[in-house]
C-alpha cells in the first residue's frame, strides 16, 4: 500500500485508494506512463528502506510521489529506450535523498525534489544525448470543449490531457478529501481566467497547462475556514503569474509555480499567524 499512498500524495492525499485510481488514470492515458510511475514509485520507496528513512514516513508515501512523478516525466520528455528506463531508477533514488534531505530540515518542498531532478536530467539528456528527447507536440481542443479546462488540469498534474484520466483523478480526489476536489476545481477556473486576462493561448489554457499548478495549490490550502480560501486564492494567483513569467521564457514550468507559491504562501500564513 505504500506506493499506492505515494502517488495519492502526487495529489497531497496520503489514501491508497486514492493512489490506485490516479494510478489507473495515468495507465489509461498511458500505460508506459503508468508503468515509469509505478516503478519509480517502488524504487522510491526500496531507496527509502535501503537507507533506513523512517518507517512512518515510507509508509505514508513521502519517497513515493516525487519518483513517480519524474518517472512519468521521463516518459513525456524521453523515447522510452532501455537507457531511459535506467535513467528513471536513478533519478527516482536521487528525488528520494533529496526529499529526505528536505524533510530533516523540516523544510516543506512538495514536489521540489521531482523538479529540481528532472531539470537537471532534462539539461543533460538536451545537451550529451539529445537523440533520446521527443519533439514537443502541438495538441489542439475544439472550442466546444473549452469548458474542460479544469478537469484538464486535475489531469495535466501528471502529464495527462484526456478528460478521462482529468474527471478519474478529481474523483480519486473527492474520495479522500471532497473540500480539497473542490478547492482544486475553483483554484483550477480561477488561474485560467487569471491567465486569459494575459492573452495566453486558448488552446493552451483549454488543455489545462494552466490550471494544474493552480489545482496542486488550492488542494494544498483546503479547508473549511475563510483563512484557508485567502491562502489558496493568494498561492492560486502567485502560482499562475510565475506559471505566465516561465512561459513568457518557454522554460518547463513541470509544478514549479505550484512549491515557489504554495513555499510563499506558508510563509506569510506563519508570518501573520493565520493557522488552522
Amino acid at each position: 500500500m505504500t506506493i499506492f499512498r505515494g502517488i495519492g500524495q502526487i495529489m497531497l492525499q496520503g489514501n491508497a485508494a486514492t493512489g490506485m485510481l490516479i494510478l489507473a488514470g495515468i495507465f489509461y492515458g498511458s500505460v508506459l506512463m503508468g508503468i515509469a510511475a509505478f516503478i519509480a514509485a517502488a524504487c522510491g520507496a526500496i531507496t527509502a528502506k535501503l537507507l533506513r528513512y523512517d518507517r512512518k514516513e515510507l509508509e505514508t508515501g513521502l519517497y513515493c510521489f516525487s519518483p513517480a512523478l519524474a518517472g512519468a516525466a521521463f516518459i513525456l520528455f524521453f523515447k522510452p529506450v532501455l537507457i531511459v528506463w535506467g535513467f528513471i531508477a536513478m533519478a527516482s533514488a536521487a528525488t528520494a535523498v533529496v526529499q529526505h534531505f528536505f524533510i530533516m530540515k523540516k523544510i516543506p518542498v512538495f514536489t521540489f525534489p521531482f523538479v529540481l531532478v528532472t531539470w537537471a536530467m532534462l539539461y543533460l539528456v538536451k545537451y550529451f544525448c539529445p537523440a533520446i528527447m521527443v519533439g514537443t507536440a502541438s495538441t489542439t481542443v475544439g472550442v466546444s470543449h473549452n469548458f474542460l479546462f479544469a478537469i484538464r488540469g486535475f489531469g495535466q498534474a501528471i502529464f495527462q490531457s484526456n478528460v478521462l484520466s482529468g474527471s478519474v483523478f478529481f474523483i480519486a480526489i473527492f474520495i479522500s478529501s471532497p473540500a480539497a476536489a473542490i478547492y482544486g476545481l475553483a483554484g483550477a477556473i480561477v488561474s485560467a481566467i487569471f491567465s486569459f486576462c494575459f492573452f495566453v493561448p486558448v488552446g493552451d489554457v483549454a488543455m489545462g497547462l494552466f490550471s494544474y499548478n493552480a489545482v496542486l495549490c488550492a488542494i494544498a490550502f483546503a479547508g473549511n475556514k475563510i483563512e484557508d480560501a485567502v491562502c489558496a486564492l493568494i498561492s492560486v494567483l502567485l502560482s499562475a503569474s510565475i506559471g505566465l513569467l516561465m512561459f513568457k521564457h518557454n522554460l518547463p514550468q513541470l509544478t514549479f509555480p505550484f512549491v515557489i507559491a504554495s513555499f510563499i504562501t506558508w510563509g506569510l500564513k506563519h508570518r501573520f499567524g493565520i493557522e488552522k
